[in-house]
């Protein structure tokens, strides 16, 4: 979050912006764990946004500043060309600049300023939305021919070629793509997609349960690296081509492989079912398969914590929840939930309450 005393681009800079740009992070209703095996996803925005003010400069250099890390971080520099990792948030900003250079894209050196609305570490896309919210600002100003799925994928690649996250397309898709009415029906292989809006009794939940989690760290590897082992093992070149017809030969591979792909097999075909729910205003369909998709990401992939858990069980105790998950990449961050329209903010408020009292940690209600 941003520190509330962070000077202003042209206190730091000299001059004002002459682009803004903004990005917002993403909630995923269900769809977890399967954009990396070629799989389906059901992202939606939220309203906390990642915002950046850029200018161009006349010569190489780039120096940025992060309203999220404050003054204390000061201007950080470096020179187009001489990108190298290590430097915190700076290697999102070294690496947008670092991929459009290997993609053929000449732009000189600018003066930027990051803010954020979005938690880091909450499971909420912090990353992706500065990483679009960037390539934004960099398209615009710098005139770059650079359609909307490219930039998406060059966002993703940022992660997994530079700051050294292994994570899917989901994420900049939806920070670049998704909106907060309707939620963003994407097929991770073929990359095409459509809105599909919410129905009238419903609204969404996020509440954030003050646990971080990193996607640079070793879990969210090695649950991708089994997935790949799996896929291997059954022959397959993904998990995207298995179906719940499969599943007696999923169960036959050594465990965890075995749990792992299940996860991501039954994960996928909620999804359709969830799409399916959503267009038809089927609202008693959506709470078990959200329900469903926990106790799978809690049991089956294993990226659950007791928090999270606790969290979810409160929001089962609500008689106005239809659904409650985890959502995010796991091993801390959020729960996404499904409440009877107009009941959100009172549910919201009620969970977060009896959660820290039980828990220790701090939760906060994000949407609504």
């Amino acid at each position: 979050m941003e520190t509330g005393t962070a000077p202003s681009f042209e206190a730091l800079f000299g001059h004002p912006p002459s682009v803004v740009a903004h990005a917002p992070g993403r909630v995923n209703l269900i769809g977890e764990h399967t954009d990396y095996n070629g799989g389906f996803v059901l992202p939606m925005a939220i309203p906390q946004r990642t915002h950046v003010e850029l200018r161009p400069r006349k010569d190489r250099t780039v120096r940025a500043f992060s309203a999220t890390v404050g003054s204390q971080g000061g201007v950080q520099e470096f020179v187009l060309g001489q990108q190298a990792p290590g430097r915190g948030w700076l290697d999102y900003v070294q690496g947008v600049t670092l991929v459009l250079q290997r993609e053929g894209f000449s732009f000189d050196g600018f003066d930027v300023r990051i803010s954020s609305e979005v938690p880091v570490g909450s499971g909420l896309s912090s990353s992706a939305a500065l990483d679009v919210c960037l390539l934004r600002a960099l398209r615009e100003a710098f005139s770059l021919q650079l359609e909307d799925v490219r930039l998406a994928l060059l966002g993703q690649k940022v992660e997994n070629d530079f700051v050294g996250a292994p994570v899917g397309v989901m994420d900049p898709m939806a920070c670049h793509l998704a909106d907060g009415g309707s939620a963003l029906f994407l097929d991770t292989r073929s990359m095409s997609f459509e809105r599909v809006s919410l129905p009238a009794g419903v609204e969404p939940i996020v509440i954030n349960s003050g646990v971080a989690h990193n996607h640079a760290a070793g879990d969210y590897r090695t649950r991708r690296a089994e997935c790949e082992r799996a896929a291997a093992l059954l022959g397959v070149p993904q998990l995207r081509d298995l179906t719940e017809a499969d599943l007696p030969r999923v169960a036959a591979l050594p465990d965890p492989l075995g749990r792992r792909a299940r996860h991501v097999v039954s994960e996928d075909a909620r999804v359709l079912a969830t799409v399916t729910a959503l267009r038809t205003g089927d609202l008693a369909a959506l709470g078990p398969l959200l329900y469903a998709s926990h106790v799978s990401q809690r049991d089956d992939y294993e990226v659950s914590v007791p928090q999270i858990d606790l969290l979810v069980e409160l929001a089962r105790g609500e008689p106005d929840v239809l659904g409650a998950r985890l959502t995010g990449g796991g091993f801390g961050g959020s729960i996404v939930a499904l409440a009877r329209t107009g009941t959100g903010a009172a549910v919201a408020q009620r969970i977060a309450r009896a959660y820290s009292a039980r828990s220790g940690h701090s939760a906060t209600v994000l949407v609504p």
